[in-house]
Formats: C-alpha cells, structure tokens, sequence
C-alpha cells in the first residue's frame, strides 16, 4: 500500500520555564563546530496499549516536552555562525500527523522508510534549529515518535539522554529528581579556526539510499570467533568485507579506509559522566592494505582494532591541546573530495538505552535510525530483543543495488530488503 501522512498541526514548543540569563550563551566545542551541518533523526515505534486517546496523548507528549525543555534548554535555542547556541527559548518544531495505515504495516515492511515521512524536517533543512519533533498517530492507535537534533549540539547518545528524560516526565517523574546534563564540552575541546575545512561537502543529498540488514546472535558469533573481534567490531568487518567486493569490482584501485566512531566519555580522566551531553565521539581511522589477502580483509581487521585502542587518554590529550587532528581532516577531506581516498564509516548504538524510552504506554516496538546523506554509512542498533544486531546502511544507489546481491551477505543476514525474512531464534544476552 501507499502511506501518506496527513499533517495535523505545526507549532513551536518552547520551555516550560525561562532559561536564567547566564545560560544564555552556549559556546560550541571544536568536536561540535566540524559536524556537518545537518540533523540526526530517530524514530520511535509504539503499540497502542492504553485507552487514552490520540488528542490526550498529544497533550501530554506536548506539555512533559516542554517540561523537559527546561532541562535541556539548548535544543530550544538557535545555532549560530557555527560559534554558539543562543538559548532564547524559542522552541523546538513539533508536529503532529496522522498515517493512512496501521502500524503492523510499518513493522512487516521495514525498508520502506526512505522517504522522510515520518520525521519532521528532512535532514539538511534545520537551519539554526536545535530540534524538531513529529507525533504521527496509525489507524490502530499506535503512533510514532521522531526527534530530529542538530549534529551540531550533540551525538547519538546526547539524543538518547533526552528521550528518556523527556519519556520520565511523561511518566510523572518530577524534574528534581532527574540528573541534571552537562553541556560543559566547550571547556575540553575549546573552539578552532575551521578555515580550509568544507563540512558541508560531506553530506550528499543525491541518490543515497538507507536500507537495514538484520544479523542474528548466531551469526554474529560466528563472525566474533572468525575475527577475533568484539560483536560489533566483527560485524563491522564482515560489512566492511562486502563493501571492498563491491567496490573492487565497481571502482578498482584506490585507496580505502574504514572509520570507526568511538564514545569518548569513558576515554577521559576522569571519566566523563553518563549525562555529559555533546559530540563526545571522535574515528579510529584505519587504510586498508590492498596487498594483503582478500579474505583477511586486506589487512583492516588488526589494523581497526589498533586505531580504537589507540583512542586512550594520550589521543584525547592531544586532541584538546593540538591542531594535529583539525590537520588531518583537512587533507583527508580533499582526498576524498577528489576521489582519491574512498571511506566507510560505521557508528554503533548498540548497549545504548535506545529500547528503554517509556512515555507511559510501554516500550517501543521498533527504534530506526532515519535517513541520512552520508554515503558509504553504517549505523548499528541493537534488535528489540538485544542480542540481534540491525545494520542500517547508506549507500549511492548503484552502490546499493551491488551490494544488497552479494551472496555472501545474504548468507549471514536473517532478512534483508531483497528476501524473505528467515525465522529469528534469540538466545539470552545482557544488554550492558
């Protein structure tokens, strides 16, 4: 069928109480000032669960967002000259919207969510927006829940600290009672001179196509005890493996490099709290070695685990105090404006809360990660059921179309977007 969303109402929402004056003005660090300049959209997926109706869930979605504004007060600011956040209290977009379907027709068919329906602005449209949100309400009473946050303000996990203190005020948790964010990440990473560094050139708009592959524990098992690597590292080589036949079959000599997203919070002395709120992740960078074997990975496999080692106390010392990294960037972004240099990022939520978002009517039944204009991309997340692992991929779309036919991928995924869906078989795994 064709899902259409009818668009209810649009207003802004803006904090319950005034931001006081001497937080008026948040200073951007320099890992918030090289973000591109795009938003990151999650979306939420709920059962109706509950008597309530779509009107009164509104409300109070609307009135704890606003609550939990006072909180987090720089999404309801603006972004400006990439320098800082004016904390004005302007609000945050919110909107709500209503589908032509029920959610049972989202759920068994999960690729078809590449067309921005349900997020409220489309990734490279925010502006000076800090956040945006959209309420999409399905025929069966569920509905859908999307937060769209400026890269420039924070990272994934930044998202998901609000989500889940926004959901306890929704639940009736009092704001007392909910640990207060740090937004202090200027005072680490002091901002830079960007001048020579375009990232708005990372982002590409045209013909990217984000589709998800789901692997299994078992599988994933396997690839753990193949590489040698943790559960996420492993995937990703593997990914990265069918990423290389398609390339050397489509592309030929060039250099390659996978890059690898690493939360720094933990990385720091001390460690920074759990409620430190930022771009607080850098890359392990890692070039593949085009002589070594193909089914070695060309030599990525030891050369990825060094660089996330690597990422210690000495690395994050050096990115406070030195312009070493801001050097790096910059040429590599030529290169790769070029064509010289071909990248693969990956970037994982797995362990994160993502599953534990309760506005008061249970958890969510699917967390996806919407679409982004970021070639060559993948986005991990945990499965509902946690020991499975969803690979959200982002792909030019001739790219796509080579690699979701790769027989080997699709001997290790259980679905796929061009097959059926093998049966799931979870077997008990901590989430933390």
């Amino acid at each position: 069928m064709r899902i259409e969303v009818e668009f209810i109402s649009k207003q802004l929402i803006k904090p319950s109480s005034p931001t006081p004056n001497h937080h008026n003005h948040l200073q951007l660090s320099f890992l918030d000032q090289i973000q591109p300049p795009i938003s990151m959209p999650f979306l939420l997926f709920y059962s109706q669960n509950s008597t309530i109706s779509s009107s009164q869930r509104s409300k109070l979605l609307q009135k704890s967002l606003s609550e939990a504004l006072t909180l987090f007060y720089p999404l309801a600011g603006r972004i400006k000259n990439n320098s800082h956040v004016d904390c004005n209290d302007e609000g945050v977009l919110f909107i709500e919207a209503k589908a032509n379907c029920n959610l049972s027709d989202i759920l068994q068919n999960r690729n078809n969510l590449h067309n921005f329906k349900f997020v409220p602005i489309e990734p490279d449209e925010a502006g000076d927006l800090g956040a945006s949100f959209q309420v999409t309400f399905f025929n069966c009473g569920g509905f859908g829940v999307s937060f769209a946050m400026s890269h420039k303000l924070g990272d994934a996990l930044s998202q998901f600290i609000f989500l889940n203190c926004w959901a306890a005020v929704a639940r009736g948790i009092d704001l007392r009672d909910i640990e207060i964010p740090s937004f202090g990440s200027a005072d680490l990473f002091p901002p830079k001179d960007l001048s020579g560094l375009e990232v708005s050139k990372w982002v590409f708009k045209e013909k990217i196509v984000t589709k998800v592959f789901v692997f299994d524990a078992s599988t994933i098992a396997a690839l753990e005890a193949k590489y040698s690597l943790s559960r996420v590292q492993a995937l990703a080589a593997f990914i990265w493996s069918r990423f290389m036949a398609v390339a050397q079959a489509k592309q030929g000599n060039k250099q390659y490099m996978m890059i690898h997203a690493v939360n720094l919070r933990p990385r720091m002395a001390p460690p920074m709290p759990e409620q430190s709120f930022g771009n607080l992740c850098r890359f392990a960078a890692a070039e593949a070695d085009m002589e070594a074997k193909e089914d070695e990975c060309y030599g990525i496999v030891k050369k990825m685990k060094d660089s996330i080692r690597n990422v210690n106390l000495e690395y994050v010392h050096n990115l406070r105090k030195s312009d070493e990294h801001l050097k790096f960037l910059k040429e590599r972004s030529i290169k790769v404006s070029k064509g010289e240099v071909v990248r693969y990022s990956f970037t994982s939520l797995c362990n994160f809360p993502i599953y534990e978002v309760d506005f008061g009517w249970g958890k969510p039944e699917w967390v996806v990660s919407g679409g982004m204009f970021f070639k060559n991309l993948v986005i991990f997340l945990d499965t509902k059921e946690g020991n499975g692992i969803e690979a959200w991929i982002c792909l030019k779309e001739e790219d796509m179309t080579l690699f979701e036919i790769d027989k080997q991928l699709l001997a290790h995924v259980v679905s796929s977007p061009n097959g059926n869906p093998k049966k799931l078989k979870f077997t008990p795994r901590s989430r933390f």
